[in-house]
């Protein structure tokens, strides 16, 4: 039986019609929350028991409502950081909810907290995982197939319309280790309008582990940069700003693709993904920093996201919407 094609990128130099819905999108939030929270952690390596997570219960109703509230036209919801705890109902592994102190399913209630309020859905997932024994065995009945697996299950439909796909943790295998060709042809089959972005996207690949140059990094982008990390739709490298000149023309085998950018902003100083017992010590940034930022980002066309960590009570912090509604008056987005 003749297998199907790969569903590939067309080379370009002007945006496709998903990645102008993309782009008009504008401004989201971005959700961390999962097993590290409870564990007071940045990243973790999945020795955190799933039965430490415990949220009193999921309010995903509370913070797609600030979402909303705050003019931002999207979430992106964490589905499984480094860590590998998963926050849907998965078949695929007992490091999931289903094997918590709380067996809600994370990405079903923000999916039904979205339609109501009218937001759309992205979705982060980590290909970096630390607790998956098949991790270090790359494809035949190793992690590709889990992974695969995994992705199925979160764009199957089950969670309605998915359009946004955010990709992280490929630093420590080369790019030819996740046969990103046939992922992005699963993700296109099952979702066409998702827009695929891989963490550190632009950059010299040296089919070896590592990251990118400090030469890549956004604010030092230029006309025709390699893509490290392809196929994509658009380019990722949080928490960085673009600057105002963003260019939008890569490269990839002697190709030309159009990228826009997509900017993350952690709502505290420093690094500041997930809550923990010190998160709230942490200073807010900067409103008219921040703001200045999401002008110049949203003004060159690309989007913005802020991050807005649930605490263990599974509730966003109140001085946190207070200071993201700031932001979002001070841009003339806010819709109250």
């Amino acid at each position: 039986m003749n297998q199907q094609p790969l569903i590939r990128q067309i080379p370009s130099n002007e945006p496709n019609q998903y990645q102008l819905e993309q782009m008009e999108r504008k401004f989201g939030m971005f959700l961390h929350f999962g097993v590290n929270t409870f564990g007071n952690v940045e990243w973790s390596d999945g020795s955190i028991p799933a039965l430490s997570y415990q949220p009193d219960a999921i309010h995903a109703d509370q913070w797609v409502r600030t979402a909303w509230e705050a003019g931002m036209n999207y979430v992106i919801l964490i589905t499984k950081h480094h860590d590998g705890f998963c926050l849907w109902d998965t078949q695929t592994t007992q490091y999931s909810v289903n094997y918590s102190g709380n067996h809600t399913d994370v990405v079903k209630a923000v999916s039904e907290a979205c339609k109501r309020y009218g937001i759309k859905l992205g979705l982060y997932y980590s290909l970096w995982d630390r607790s998956e024994p098949t991790y270090q065995k790359d494809f035949e009945g190793g992690y590709i197939p889990y992974m695969h697996r995994q992705l199925t299950e979160l764009l199957d439909g089950r969670y309605g319309e998915i359009v946004e796909l955010w990709l992280d943790g490929p630093w420590d295998k080369a790019r030819s280790q996740w046969k990103l060709e046939e992922l992005y042809d699963l993700v296109k089959r099952l979702q066409p309008k998702c827009q695929i972005g891989i963490n550190h996207t632009v950059g010299v690949d040296r089919d070896e582990p590592g990251i990118c140059e400090e030469r890549y990094l956004p604010v030092n982008y230029q006309y025709g940069d390699p893509l490290r990390m392809y196929p994509s739709d658009f380019r990722l490298w949080d928490p960085h700003p673009c600057r105002a000149d963003d260019p939008k023309i890569y490269t990839y085998g002697g190709e030309e693709y159009y990228m826009p950018f997509e900017m993350t902003i952690c709502s505290r100083e420093g690094f500041s993904w997930f809550y923990s017992n010190i998160y709230e010590q942490k200073p807010p940034l900067d409103v008219q920093d921040t703001v200045e930022k999401c002008r110049v980002c949203m003004q060159a066309g690309n989007v913005v996201v802020i991050n807005m960590p649930p605490d263990t009570r599974g509730l966003l912090v109140e001085s946190d919407i207070q200071h993201l509604l700031e932001i979002s008056r001070s841009l003339g987005l806010a819709r109250i």
